[in-house]
């Protein structure tokens, strides 16, 4: 008897993540594409608007596309950044006592401190994500542009008799992050449409947390556990260092993972919620994680960029109007990292 076989193909996977968004995606398997563009930034230096506002253009496409995208030819120097890979090598060597004396535990509401290697699980996998990562916070004292610079950070540090040197070396790279966050918030502002000096005020005091992040290999399936779960991230964008091992994934809007692997030299940029939220989802906050099946340690380090908490995220003027209200409720900044941070360190996604 002949048979006619009719394949049905299986239900996509299915999370929700901590900012209440269901998401499904085809697949575990990760792609590679171009999809994600690389972005020479170098005319943000310019004394010409011209070249400011070309740049800019090239930020709206990307960030209204798909809301990732690599910059090059940023101006931080590289150095800077392979002296904090090393000092982050060492905190990650430590002894697990070392490393819980400044556990992120001690400073509830905050994401500050270390978070210990198998500690989340995002999308409630069979196993925890396999990372462990610090987290520190903005410090005015390390800011060239602060306007009360004795104002006191929320940060926790392991003692220099623990680890000499790493605190200096995590804010030598914090600060020339900060300085071109602070411009490329310029860039966006001309993105959007507005004026350059449109969110001046919103970054004299920013929120503007780094992380360090430490990915063992991972050999169980990536149907098992992720390095980090799918999620999005709080603020208004990241910029993401990587060192030369790939394992970012981002998710494209037809439901595939799609490897953003490193590019020497760069940056990668992605939008975040409240800058979603502020531009009514003009701006796309995309949904990403990491799987390091590489068969080597990697390690990276994200820098979150945010608005003063004080500071009311009041919808962009350009993106909402007649037909096109506003989608979300008027907060302050604090409000929403407070419930996210909150909902991060619970684990519940």
């Amino acid at each position: 008897m002949s048979q006619t076989a009719t394949e049905t193909a299986p239900p996509p996977n299915t999370v929700t993540l901590q900012n209440g968004q269901t998401i499904t995606f085809n697949s575990n398997t990760s792609i590679s594409t171009d999809e994600i563009p690389i972005i020479d930034v170098a005319g943000i230096y310019s004394s010409e608007l011209c070249d400011r506002v070309a740049v800019a253009e090239q930020v709206r496409e990307a960030a209204h596309r798909i809301g990732f995208f690599y910059v090059v030819n940023h101006g931080v120097d590289p150095a800077v950044a392979d002296t904090a890979f090393e000092y982050a090598k060492r905190f990650f060597d430590l002894p697990e006592e070392r490393k819980m004396e400044v556990y992120t535990g001690k400073v509830p509401g905050e994401y500050v401190g270390y978070h210990p290697m198998e500690h989340y699980n995002r999308n409630g996998w069979k196993r925890k994500d396999l990372s462990e990562a610090f987290n520190w916070a903005y410090s005015a004292s390390h800011d060239p542009e602060a306007t009360d610079p004795s104002a006191p950070s929320i940060s926790i540090w392991p003692s220099d008799s623990v680890l000499p040197g790493f605190k200096d070396a995590m804010y030598a790279y914090h600060t020339p992050l900060l300085q071109f966050a602070r411009r490329l918030t310029r860039t966006f502002a001309l993105a959007l449409h507005l004026p350059e000096d449109a969110f001046d005020a919103y970054i004299q005091q920013p929120e503007a947390g780094m992380r360090i992040l430490h990915y063992p290999a991972q050999t169980a399936s990536v149907d098992e556990q992720n390095g980090i779960g799918a999620h999005t991230d709080f603020e208004c964008f990241t910029m993401v260092t990587q060192d030369g091992v790939s394992g970012l994934e981002v998710l494209s809007k037809e439901g595939h993972w799609v490897k953003a692997k490193p590019v020497p030299a760069s940056f990668v940029v992605n939008i975040a919620d409240c800058f979603m939220r502020q531009t009514n989802d003009f701006f796309v906050s995309t949904v990403h994680r990491v799987v390091n099946r590489s068969g080597r340690e990697r390690y990276s380090a994200p820098f979150f960029w945010g608005f003063d908490r004080r500071m009311v995220l009041e919808p962009v003027e350009t993106c909402v109007g007649e037909g096109n209200p506003m989608k979300y409720p008027v907060m302050t900044a604090g409000e929403y990292y407070a419930f996210r941070a909150r909902k991060a360190k619970e684990g519940k996604y």
